[in-house]
């Protein structure tokens, strides 16, 4: 069971899915896809991980900036027939696709169509291996559309792949949240269906 979670900044979406993943098992593996370039990116990584073990639910944190796909296929292998599979939780995809963005571009040094074609095989990587994931996968991410047009081009290409990608990992997913000032809404019970003839 696949779960897709986004929101705004600072808006709860990851203490949501905290709590959701203790409703859905005894025990958790977080893959945190943040890199710490800097002290203040370590000392809010540290911090976190700090609060998820003082929260009494047991977390095993696993730090996966890039190799997400293959990690997800691996916990699928490991943990498919296990009693009591542990709930996945991804924080963030948006922090994922920046790194995969990030190196691509740097690897095909200017090159636009090589970096493209690869970023898209890595995100077609990412869905397969949700898809087959079969125990509980909460997938958290930044919801980017609702700002402001940012000034510069790669702003612009990063907002709208994280849009792409959101809107495949929501397809996927059987629930989709948006948090909203700590309100989780549950997008697929109000989603607007057309009619069918």
């Amino acid at each position: 069971m696949a779960v897709f979670i986004t929101g705004g900044a600072r808006s709860g979406k990851s203490g949501f899915a905290e709590a959701y993943a203790a409703k859905l098992s005894e025990r958790g593996i977080y893959i945190a896809t943040a890199q710490a370039w800097d002290e203040e990116m370590k000392e809010r990584r540290a911090h976190h991980r700090l609060e998820r073990e003082r929260s009494g639910y047991v977390w095993q944190t696993v730090e996966e900036p890039l190799a997400l796909a293959e990690l997800l296929v691996f916990l699928e292998t490991e943990h498919r027939s296990a009693a009591g599979r542990p709930a996945v939780l991804v924080d963030c995809m948006t922090l994922w696709l920046t790194n995969w963005m990030l190196r691509t571009d740097q690897a095909a040094e200017g090159q636009e169509s090589n970096a493209s074609a690869e970023l898209e095989a890595e995100i077609g990587k990412l869905l397969a291996a949700v898809t087959a994931y079969s125990g509980p996968l909460l997938l958290v991410t930044n919801e980017v559309g609702s700002g402001i047009v940012p000034a510069y081009p790669l702003g612009r290409r990063f907002r709208d792949e994280a849009g792409r990608l959101n809107r495949k990992l929501a397809a996927l997913c059987s629930e989709a949240y948006l948090v909203v000032a700590g309100i989780p809404l549950d997008l697929k019970k109000h989603a607007f269906a057309f009619e069918v003839d």
